[in-house]
């Protein structure tokens, strides 16, 4: 054997020997304190219910508590923007939807784009057209009629701008050639019960916010948006936007968490083993996208990123389209679907 080789494999073993250690050193990371994930939306709606869920599966992988801080306010980005700020240590996340982190920078909210935060999903979201029962509006169909015969006069009650409701909205409005009138809230459940009282005429938050007042009769649904009908527990089946609307852009929009990306190693390396190894196999998420028509796909690192572009492309330029944007998504990386 010659001198090269052998130092050679002497290197090599103290390569393996060093990945080793650090796969160790990771997989015993723990927190030293209290865990804080910022939900930046108002209590009660989807991803507050959702983070609350998750929080109970991480408090007992990681052997810490895990503190939930509700802190609403511009479509979602004050508490992201306080996430980042916070120091980047793996002990202060935040929560939401993809789609919405994605699309900050687009609309000069926060300027990081998707790819420096790290991010972990585990459920998909779809949004329902649902309506007041005493609207008079009983189908999908009859909908599309009320906002042709009277441009810009049908109050449509989102979490606003980059809101799954809203992002829902935009595609109808730009497939059925329609106008409408925007009312925002500073949450998915705020918005939902301003149609259940009447304040406003339609909601098209998702259906983990609207399902228990469908199931309620207190918000009669008229579509999902979705290639496929939506069979709600408890309900029955909510039909297809795409009966209607052939060409409206459907997506899947995936709920997570994330802290920013160059956070320490070790703290991801732990991260990726609890999203695999527990929350994959989580129960209470499991029965919680059963009852709320979402779909339980937990996914990580690059899984992730790959799950959030056909959503968050579909809303980046329809907003740049519609001109609500101020940057273009090119900037960011954001392809045109």
């Amino acid at each position: 054997m010659t001198r090269h080789s052998v130092w050679a494999g002497i290197a090599g073993a103290a390569a393996l020997l060093a990945g080793m250690v650090t796969s160790a050193h990771a997989a015993d990371w723990k927190p030293a304190e209290p865990v804080t994930i910022i939900v930046p939306w108002s209590p009660g709606g989807s991803t507050d219910s959702v983070t609350r869920i998750l929080a109970g599966d991480l408090e007992k992988a990681l052997g810490q508590t895990v503190v939930i801080v509700n802190q609403p306010g511009a479509a979602g980005s004050v508490g992201t923007t306080n996430a980042w700020k916070a120091k980047h240590d793996g002990m202060t996340w935040a929560a939401g939807a993809a789609v919405d982190l994605g699309t900050y920078p687009v609309l000069d909210m926060l300027d990081v784009s998707l790819d420096k935060w790290r991010l972990y999903l585990h459920i998909a979201n779809v949004a329902v057209v649902g309506t007041n029962p005493d609207s008079g509006i009983n189908s999908f169909e009859e909908l599309l009629a009320e906002m042709k015969k009277n441009p810009g006069k049908v109050s449509v009650a989102t979490a606003g701008a980059t809101s799954g409701g809203h992002n829902a909205m935009e595609a109808i409005a730009k497939a059925a050639g329609v106008t409408y009138k925007h009312v925002t809230y500073d949450g998915g459940k705020p918005a939902v019960l301003s149609t259940v009282s009447g304040e406003t005429m339609i909601t098209t938050q998702l259906a983990s916010e609207q399902a228990e007042m469908i199931r309620a009769k207190r918000i009669k649904p008229l579509a999902v948006l979705a290639s496929a009908p939506l069979n709600l527990d408890g309900f029955g089946e909510i039909p297809a936007i795409t009966d209607w609307l052939s060409e409206v852009s459907v997506a899947n929009n995936y709920f997570g968490i994330w802290a920013p990306a160059d956070a320490p190693a070790e703290v991801f390396a732990t991260m990726d083993k609890v999203w695999n190894e527990v929350v994959s196999n989580s129960n209470a998420l499991k029965e919680y996208a059963a009852g709320r028509g979402a779909f339980f796909d937990p996914k990580s690192g690059d899984a992730a990123q790959e799950a959030a572009q056909p959503m968050l492309r579909q809303n980046a330029w329809l907003l740049w389209d519609g001109k609500k944007a101020k940057n273009n998504p090119e900037k960011y990386g954001i392809e045109r679907p």
